[in-house]
């Protein structure tokens, strides 16, 4: 296994608590209004690889209790060994025990979501949070959100997921109150897509 000089990983938050005060914010405004792409205001030195939004939430997000997931390209770099070294997670070979997954972007990094922990029906809340980059949130074919959250309906567009990723999610939302939830995530921006959100695939009129 290789080692890393951690005298090379950037710093977390300057200010621990406000920093993961104001991320954890901007990731619930996210899940609570879902689709709203919502900014993520950080002064983390972060990763080389994947999204700064995603490595700042993650930041966030995890601690000593949590177990993660990246994927290939993220596993190859220094992100799993910022976060271990920042928040003290452990880092995961199985999907399916993780409690988060940072997927960096590319359709080919993104295992089905059925890869990872769908809870149970006695607890849901212990299936994965997925952090997925995307190209962007805005560039892509156009989908319709309706689901709690939501007054009436929103658009999305990301771009940068696996065709079959809409599949995939209404096999998820089916699943409820099973299934995971999801963070889409551009260079600066997150919106969220919790396992309750349905989506179409055609903007309304």
């Amino acid at each position: 296994m290789n080692t890393m000089d951690l005298s090379t990983l950037g710093a977390g938050f300057s200010d621990e608590s406000r920093g993961s005060q104001a991320v954890f914010r901007a990731a619930l405004q996210a899940l609570s209004h879902p689709g709203r792409p919502i900014e993520v205001v950080h002064d983390a030195e972060v990763p080389r690889q994947g999204h700064a939004a995603s490595a700042a939430v993650l930041l966030a997000l995890l601690d000593a209790d949590s177990r993660l997931w990246v994927s290939p390209a993220l596993a190859a770099g220094d992100a799993p060994a910022w976060l271990r070294f920042h928040t003290g997670c452990a880092i995961v070979d199985d999907p399916r025990e993780a409690q988060f997954a940072w997927i960096a972007q590319g359709p080919a990094e993104l295992p089905p979501l059925q890869a990872f922990a769908q809870g149970s029906l006695s607890y849901p809340d212990t299936s994965t949070t997925c952090v997925i980059d995307v190209q962007a949130l805005d560039a892509g074919a156009a989908w319709t959100l309706t689901g709690p959250g939501i007054a009436d309906s929103t658009a999305l567009a990301p771009r940068g997921l696996p065709p079959d990723f809409h599949a995939q999610w209404h096999t998820n939302h089916a699943a409820f109150p099973c299934g995971v939830d999801v963070l889409l995530a551009s260079a600066r921006h997150l919106a969220g897509l919790p396992r309750t959100t349905r989506i179409d695939l055609s903007v309304k009129a």
